[in-house]
């Protein structure tokens, strides 16, 4: 079933670009976008996911600052700034159990 949905010309002028880019349909690119960009739902669960993965695997139990460096070393990254070092956003591992 097809549907209708509402964007102002600029909006769909752009789309319409980007499609006939990567020479596809416009109804192709929003499937695309839409198929491509996780919900909140789906971005908690991978970061439960690799989370239990590090726990199983390598031992390792990320908590809250952990994921909060993390973060701050890819909004880092993402805007171009990389860090000189890894100080403060790696912790040395624990030594391991047993």
């Amino acid at each position: 079933m097809d549907t209708t949905i509402k964007v102002d010309a600029a909006v769909r002028d752009r789309l319409a670009v980007i499609a006939r880019e990567r020479g596809v349909t416009v109804r192709d690119l929003v499937a695309e976008l839409s198929n491509g960009t996780p919900t909140a739902a789906e971005l908690r669960e991978r970061a439960d996911s690799a989370a239990r993965y590090l726990r199983s695997r390598l031992g390792v139990d990320l908590d809250a600052d952990d994921i909060s460096a993390g973060e701050r070393f890819w909004q880092g990254i993402a805007s171009g700034v990389a860090p000189s070092t890894l100080d403060g956003v790696v912790r040395p591992p624990a030594t391991p159990r047993g």
